[in-house]
Protein backbone atom coordinates (compact mmCIF):
# COMPACT_ATOMS: atom_id res chain seq x y z
CA UNK A 1 0.00 0.00 0.00
CA UNK A 2 1.36 3.35 -1.07
CA UNK A 3 0.40 6.57 0.70
CA UNK A 4 0.28 9.61 -1.57
CA UNK A 5 0.21 13.21 -0.35
CA UNK A 6 -1.09 15.95 -2.61
CA UNK A 7 -1.98 19.60 -2.01
CA UNK A 8 -5.57 20.73 -2.43
CA UNK A 9 -4.50 22.94 -5.34
CA UNK A 10 -2.85 20.01 -7.13
CA UNK A 11 -5.87 17.85 -6.34
CA UNK A 12 -8.20 20.37 -8.00
CA UNK A 13 -5.97 20.49 -11.09
CA UNK A 14 -5.26 16.75 -11.34
CA UNK A 15 -8.27 14.87 -10.02
CA UNK A 16 -7.77 11.91 -12.35
CA UNK A 17 -4.19 11.47 -11.09
CA UNK A 18 -5.45 11.44 -7.49
CA UNK A 19 -8.14 8.89 -8.37
CA UNK A 20 -5.55 6.61 -9.98
CA UNK A 21 -3.27 6.98 -6.95
CA UNK A 22 -6.12 5.97 -4.63
CA UNK A 23 -6.11 2.50 -6.22
CA UNK A 24 -2.66 1.91 -4.65
CA UNK A 25 -3.50 3.33 -1.23
CA UNK A 26 -4.92 6.38 0.52
CA UNK A 27 -4.33 9.85 -0.89
CA UNK A 28 -3.82 12.54 1.74
CA UNK A 29 -5.02 15.93 0.56
CA UNK A 30 -3.41 18.82 2.39
CA UNK A 31 -4.77 22.29 2.95
CA UNK A 32 -2.02 24.85 3.63
CA UNK A 33 0.41 22.07 4.43
CA UNK A 34 -1.80 20.26 6.94
CA UNK A 35 -3.65 17.02 6.18
CA UNK A 36 -7.33 17.86 5.66
CA UNK A 37 -8.91 15.04 3.62
CA UNK A 38 -8.29 11.45 2.61
CA UNK A 39 -9.30 9.95 -0.74
CA UNK A 40 -9.87 6.19 -0.76
CA UNK A 41 -10.96 3.72 -3.39
CA UNK A 42 -14.44 2.28 -2.84
CA UNK A 43 -12.99 -1.15 -1.99
CA UNK A 44 -10.70 0.29 0.70
CA UNK A 45 -13.54 2.34 2.15
CA UNK A 46 -15.76 -0.77 2.40
CA UNK A 47 -12.94 -2.65 4.16
CA UNK A 48 -12.54 0.14 6.70
CA UNK A 49 -16.22 0.72 7.31
CA UNK A 50 -17.08 -2.95 7.57
CA UNK A 51 -19.75 -4.78 5.67
CA UNK A 52 -22.72 -3.29 7.50
CA UNK A 53 -25.92 -3.22 5.48
CA UNK A 54 -27.37 0.16 4.82
CA UNK A 55 -31.08 0.84 4.62
CA UNK A 56 -31.10 0.70 0.82
CA UNK A 57 -29.54 -2.77 0.80
CA UNK A 58 -31.97 -3.96 3.45
CA UNK A 59 -34.99 -2.71 1.52
CA UNK A 60 -33.90 -4.40 -1.68
CA UNK A 61 -34.23 -7.81 0.01
CA UNK A 62 -32.13 -9.65 -2.55
CA UNK A 63 -32.57 -12.89 -0.56
CA UNK A 64 -36.34 -12.75 -1.06
CA UNK A 65 -36.17 -12.25 -4.83
CA UNK A 66 -36.77 -15.96 -5.49
CA UNK A 67 -39.93 -16.20 -3.37
CA UNK A 68 -43.24 -16.22 -5.22
CA UNK A 69 -45.76 -14.34 -3.16
CA UNK A 70 -49.31 -13.63 -4.21
CA UNK A 71 -51.42 -12.30 -1.33
CA UNK A 72 -55.09 -13.24 -1.09
CA UNK A 73 -57.53 -10.50 -2.02
CA UNK A 74 -59.49 -9.24 0.93
CA UNK A 75 -63.26 -9.23 0.88
CA UNK A 76 -64.55 -5.91 2.15
CA UNK A 77 -68.19 -5.94 3.15
CA UNK A 78 -69.96 -2.60 3.32
CA UNK A 79 -72.63 -2.24 5.96
CA UNK A 80 -74.97 0.52 6.94
CA UNK A 81 -73.98 2.82 9.77
CA UNK A 82 -76.39 3.28 12.64
CA UNK A 83 -76.18 6.71 14.25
Amino acid sequence: MTITTISSRAFNQEISKAKKSSKNGPVYITDRGKPAYVLLSWEEFKKLSGSRRNILDALQMVEAADIDFEPERGNIINRDVDF
